[in-house]
């Protein structure tokens, strides 16, 4: 992108977007809310990842697709990049900073999936690739690496998906300044979860190895290995989470990611795809995959997720105090009545490594009788994740027909910040500019577009 371009973007997405979070029904708006778009005009995105440089907690980097966002005070403003190049296919990204303030970019690559849902049987040239930035998001590697790929005419071929990467920054860990990423393997006969690991910054990656002792389906749907996500413990641990069928699976690593313990369902959960007769009205799909965090100075795991046992979806967290051997019943974040009707979905946590503190981010629709006006709301505990607070964080309710909002949302957490970011239906009358040649339109009944949303709270000053 020109000088020029980079220049006008930066004036258009930071100036008047300061737009302060009104109250929902009965919540407390977040303090300090500050939210902008970080779409560049005519684009669209969904799925999008957010990370924070440690380092410099100015840098902050939101990703969607082929496009990312930069800021150099704290998610006030950003500049928009194409960190995946003019026209590499990028999906479901992911970002990590490592210990030295390096950023990088994880993300898929598919040319051609497989049969619909039944995405190992037919695949074409695919894989997981990871770029990096060494300035906090401005200008990225020239070359991406690939971490598995697949030209297209293996006899064998499979198709990679969803990659998540995750750094360890941990002071005290033997393995600090290694990254890692796990991801799902769609085969003919099962799915499976991957993993490799980096501890060279990035510029190699280890052979894929195989962290899911057992197999899921070999469907995208209920009964598959989805969700995968990590979290590094002060002492280097690490632990890696996953929907495998009705329950949350955890895997440990405690030597860097060279080995782990088998893995093992830890709780039962409600089907972690929502479909079905009702599913959730005016969103094409949604899921209730999992996070984990940990809380370096309590030692305590946390694992949200979201389902619909009673009823509507709600959002629940457990927690470990004996490193991940035994967990607790599960909990509701959202503090709305149960069995109102409302679904509360798309959840994702945070853990301070700051104070320990716990931020979980869900769309909600409390507000709403009719089950579909959509909010953004940020849950926080200080109390070791036994009680929440709801607060009020997206400025207006959003309504869309088979919007696309992808997978997963994001938000990270600083010192008392914490940075969300999130997928919204455009504004009417919103004009999206044609594909790139090549392209091909989605299929299927016609979607409401979406756009990215960047959130900021301040609890520095707030007990």
């Amino acid at each position: 992108m020109k000088k020029s371009v980079q220049a006008f973007m930066s004036t258009v997405l930071g100036a008047g977007m300061l737009l302060a979070a009104s109250a929902q029904v009965g919540l407390p708006p977040v303090p300090g809310a500050h939210i902008v778009t970080i779409t560049p005009p005519g684009q669209t995105g969904s799925e999008p990842a957010i990370a924070v440089n440690p380092a410099d907690p100015d840098q902050v980097v939101g990703a969607a697709g082929r496009w990312a966002a930069y800021s150099i005070d704290g998610g006030r403003t950003f500049t928009p990049v194409q960190p995946g190049g003019e026209t590499v296919r990028a999906g479901d990204p992911s970002l990590a900073f490592d210990d030295k303030g390096n950023l990088f970019y994880c993300f898929l690559s598919i040319l051609k999936n497989g049969l619909p849902g039944y995405w190992g049987h037919g695949p074409g040239a695919n894989g997981i690739w990871v770029r990096r930035s060494s300035d906090g998001g401005r200008t990225w590697d020239k070359d991406a690496v690939a971490v598995i790929a697949w030209k297209g005419d293996e006899p064998d071929i499979t198709l990679e998906d969803m990659p998540r990467i995750w750094s360890d920054t941990q002071p005290k860990s033997a393995y600090r300044g290694s990254l890692y990423t796990a991801w799902i393997e769609w085969q003919m006969t099962q799915s499976i979860v991957l993993f490799s690991r980096s501890t060279d910054a990035g510029r190699t990656w280890s052979k894929p190895m195989r962290i899911s002792t057992k197999a899921g389906l070999p469907r995208d749907d209920n009964g598959a290995v989805v969700g995968i996500i990590g979290t590094v413990a002060p002492d280097g641990t690490q632990y890696v989470v996953w929907n495998e069928g009705l329950n949350v699976t955890l895997a440990i690593s405690r030597d860097g990611g060279k080995t782990f313990e088998p893995s093992r369902p830890v709780f039962d959960v409600a089907p972690p795809y929502f479909g079905g007769a009702a599913g959730i009205p005016g969103v094409s799909r949604a899921m209730g995959f999992p996070q984990i965090g940990v809380d370096g100075q309590r030692g305590t795991l946390y694992v949200t997720w979201s389902d619909f046992r009673n009823g509507d979806v709600d959002v629940f967290i457990s927690r470990s105090s004996d490193h991940g051997r035994t967990w607790t019943p599960p909990m509701r974040v959202n503090d709305d009545p149960v069995h109102d009707g409302a679904d509360q979905f798309l959840q994702w946590m945070a853990v301070d490594p700051a104070d320990g503190s716990v931020y979980v981010q869900f769309y909600d629709r409390r507000d709403d009788p009719n089950n579909r006006k959509t909010r953004v709301t940020l849950a926080r505990s200080t109390d070791g994740g036994t009680r929440f607070s709801n607060y009020a964080w997206s400025n207006e309710p959003f309504t869309g027909e088979n919007a696309f909002l992808g997978d997963y949302e994001w938000c990270v957490a600083y010192r008392g910040r914490v940075y969300g970011i999130w997928a919204e239906a455009a504004p009417p009358g919103y004009e999206v500019a044609p594909p790139p040649s090549g392209t091909r339109a989605p299929s299927g009944p016609p979607r409401t577009p979406t756009i990215i949303r960047v959130g900021t709270a301040d609890f520095t000053g707030t007990r």
